[in-house]
């Protein structure tokens, strides 16, 4: 096995360097002949049923609007129930002709159970699932400062909704979605593959989706058809209240959840494997690939730069208080 190892070690990048040279070229025109064609052959959702967790707001209920658009059959699945209700009677009125609303917890392996059955029983049927739900911390902390781990017990729950919230229905949905040849779209982050600072967890658990389903896509081969939704930062609740929190998150371009959730609908349609927006976060993956050192240097200097302002504020503020203490006693 060591020699073996040696071998590769010694004949593999040249080998590869030669095959890519060749392929590229075909490769690039087989790619642009498939483009044509999910272009021209575009899936039409009209009376197909379609499963949408954490539809109760942000980029879930964008999506639960643009498939009703297009007349899809909706079934919302939401821990907040009763917010469901409006959602529901708005997708009617965009044209959906029948819409339930199932009240689960995705990071619940029951709940998961719950709402893959339930949407069979009332449709009879499952074309699209989307694992939309997530959550996201408004506290945001440097991975040097996890001193006691029980108190970020919180943050260490995306795990469970994040990572196990998308396994656990699409696990139940798989066979019906076969029998369909249906689709799976789940919304990760473009933090999955261009980390953040503090934002630590959330960003392995996004990872740990992107991966997760890309093996599953390699399983499943041309049976079901997985879209990976990579999005920027989305302008939601979520996000709003992340920002209240950190300075620096309000500096980022913000994108339009109804713009996001189009793109992510026409991409599922086309059949797309993976689908990412605002457009320009798609330039910082080569960036990551080909120079990690200048991305990790750009990254750390605006940290502290972050950092520091933060401390000079801080500061200033305290400096003001005997100003403040001396003005009201005279």
């Amino acid at each position: 096995m060591v020699s073996i190892t040696k071998l590769l070690n010694f004949a593999l990048p040249p080998l590869s360097l030669i095959l890519l040279s060749i392929l590229t070229l075909p490769l690039l025109l087989w790619k642009q002949l498939m483009y044509v064609k999910k272009m021209v052959y575009t899936e039409n959702v009209a009376n197909k049923v379609v499963l949408i967790t954490g539809a109760a707001s942000g980029i879930g209920q964008q999506l639960a609007y643009e498939y009703a658009r297009r007349g899809a059959k909706l079934s919302l699945v939401d821990i907040r129930k009763e917010k469901l209700v409006t959602v529901a009677d708005e997708a009617r009125s965009l044209g959906c002709p029948d819409v339930t609303i199932i009240g689960a917890d995705v990071s619940k392996v029951q709940d998961c159970k719950q709402f893959v059955d339930e949407t069979l029983n009332y449709f009879g049927r499952l074309d699209h699932l989307v694992n939309n739900a997530g959550i996201f911390s408004g506290k945001l902390v440097v991975i040097e400062d996890f001193h006691e781990v029980s108190e970020y017990t919180p943050v260490m729950n995306f795990q469970d909704t994040n990572f196990w919230g998308a396994v656990y229905g699409t696990l139940y949905a798989i066979p019906y979605l076969k029998m369909s040849k249906g689709k799976i779209i789940v919304i990760a982050s473009g933090c999955g593959w261009f980390p953040l600072p503090k934002l630590s967890i959330y960003n392995a658990s996004k990872a740990a989706v992107i991966n997760f389903f890309e093996c599953l896509r390699m399983e499943v081969g041309w049976r079901i058809g997985i879209t990976i939704v990579t999005p920027g930062f989305i302008k939601t609740d979520l996000a709003s209240r992340a920002m209240e929190h950190e300075a620096i998150l309000r500096k980022i371009p913000m994108g339009s959840a109804r713009k996001c959730a189009t793109a992510i609908v026409e991409s599922a349609c086309r059949g797309d494997k993976y689908v990412t927006d605002p457009s320009w976060v798609k330039v910082l993956f080569p960036w990551k690939v080909l120079f990690p050192e200048v991305v990790d240097f750009a990254i750390r200097f605006i940290l502290e730069l972050s950092q520091n302002s933060s401390i000079m504020k801080a500061n200033l503020h305290l400096s003001r208080i005997p100003e403040l203490k001396t003005c009201n006693m005279e």
